[in-house]
């Protein structure tokens, strides 16, 4: 499919194996950005950190394919000891056997599913609510992408870590839905700010575009 309704190539026209290398490692480095951002929580052993304001934003940027292999370079980085992960859990493989386990794993196929409805546009949800808002494509994008990370999160702590699935709901996911939802709504600003800034360069002058 093509990714000419993915918002980095509108952006950045270019084409080509090179153009797509830069595209992951610009949203690589996002992503260990976001991942230090971090609030420990003491009830919890989940922290609060912006590692999947990162995880939504590359699909609503780069589409299914190229942040799905974004993320799975990612957890690679993380699983060869990179600092690429929140900074308190364990390094290495061993952070695959903690409490945010679940979390980490849900990540890849979040990332593709948010970029597909992205590069969709929802279409059934558009068709039957008459809805032709990008807008609202991303906000669907987004809410499944959580979803995803949220329920294997959860099922990670409910399963391996033996918590239960009441437990893990209360200590996995309710404590960070208000965050969730903040993110979601600043993933919302980001986007819609870099189609307005390109609109705007795009109406100074020619620009070439494929």
């Amino acid at each position: 499919m093509s990714h000419s309704r993915v918002l980095a190539d509108r952006i950045y026209p270019t084409e080509g194996l090179a153009a797509d290398v830069v595209r992951i490692a610009v949203a690589n480095i996002l992503l260990v950005l976001c991942a230090h951002i971090v609030f420990p929580l003491p009830w919890t052993p989940v922290p609060i950190t912006g590692q999947t304001f990162g995880v939504l934003l590359v699909p609503a940027l780069l589409g299914a394919r190229r942040s799905a292999l974004t993320l799975g370079l990612y957890l690679l980085e993380g699983i060869a000891g990179l600092p690429v992960f929140q900074p308190l859990g364990l390094a290495g493989p061993a952070r695959f056997l903690g409490p945010t386990a679940g979390y980490l794993l849900a990540y890849v196929p979040a990332a593709f599913i948010a970029g597909w409805i992205v590069q969709r546009g929802a279409v059934p949800l558009r068709i039957y609510f008459r809805i032709q808002s990008n807008a609202i494509n991303l906000l669907i994008a987004l809410a499944a992408g959580e979803i995803i990370i949220f329920a294997g999160g959860c099922a990670w702590l409910a399963s391996v870590m033996r918590l239960g699935w009441m437990n893990s709901l209360r200590l996995g996911a309710l404590p960070f839905l208000p965050g969730e939802v903040i993110k979601m709504a600043l993933i919302l600003a980001t986007v819609g700010g870099l189609e307005l800034a390109r609109a705007k360069n795009r109406n100074r002058g020619p620009l070439s575009e494929r």
